[in-house]
Formats: structure tokens, sequence, C-alpha cells
């Protein structure tokens, strides 16, 4: 079996996250979808469940972060740069936050970070495949 992450978020609108992560390009797997989870594919080996809040406590008796706070900030890598816009255009579309921290551009590598409508943040991003391959060195990047 392949190496697989399934990255567990908790969700207060189940329906209202569905069609967002829908909306950023991940397709829902029914297989692993009720009306307290739904499962949203990103690859073969990434998937999102999406949990509601009482489903999500049901694992833990940790708290639920509040929207304010980042506890990580999960990267998506893009196929190019308009792909990385392209996401965050929907994000902003479909009730996510853009650009919630200053857009990373280093010639080599560009990213932007958005919200979901829960308060994850998600970091798309683009990478120079000869450089991401080890072809090219890393640029020197000035501040």
């Amino acid at each position: 079996m392949s190496k697989m992450i399934f990255v567990n978020l908790p969700v207060r609108d189940l329906a209202k996250s569905m069609a967002f992560y829908e909306a950023l390009g991940f397709t829902n797997e029914p297989r692993f979808t009720d009306e307290t989870a739904a499962a949203m594919v990103w690859s073969d080996s990434i998937f999102v469940m999406l949990l509601t809040h009482e489903k999500w406590q049901s694992f833990t008796d940790r708290p639920i972060p509040p929207t304010s706070a980042s506890e990580v900030s999960l990267a998506l890598a893009m196929e190019d740069r308009a792909a990385v816009d392209a996401m965050i255009a929907a994000a902003a579309a479909h009730g996510g936050t853009a650009d919630i921290n200053p857009v990373q551009d280093h010639g080599f590598m560009y990213g932007r970070d958005l919200l979901d409508p829960d308060g994850h943040v998600w970091g798309p991003f683009w990478m120079d495949p000869a450089v991401a391959n080890g072809e090219a060195a890393v640029p020197e990047v000035s501040q």
C-alpha cells in the first residue's frame, strides 16, 4: 500500500465546507461521506476529512481552536503560478479569505495563503520543477 495522508479538520457547517473545497478543486469521495463527515480528495494519496464538531469531539477531548488561531499551515503543490492564483481567487469567491499572509515570490518559488471558512490555513505554492527535482540549484533569495 502506498503512503497516504488524511488531514482531519473540524468544520461548523459540513455542506458549506464541502462546497468550499469542491470550488478549490477537491472532489468528494461518497463512500466515506455521511451527515457527520466528508472525505475530500486532492490526489491519490492526499485526503481531507471534514468532520462536524460533534464528530471531531468523538476522537479527542482537546478543544477545537478558535478560528483566529493557527496551529498548522497546510501547503499544496500546484502545477504553476496561475493555479496558485486560481485557488486563491476560488477561495475568496466561496467563503474563504485570500492572502492572509504576504505573498511569497522568490522567482523559483511562489506561494500565497488562504483561510477556509473555519479558519484553517492553506498555502498553495508553485516551485520551479528543475529546482524541485534537483536539476537546478536553489537560487539565493534576497530579503
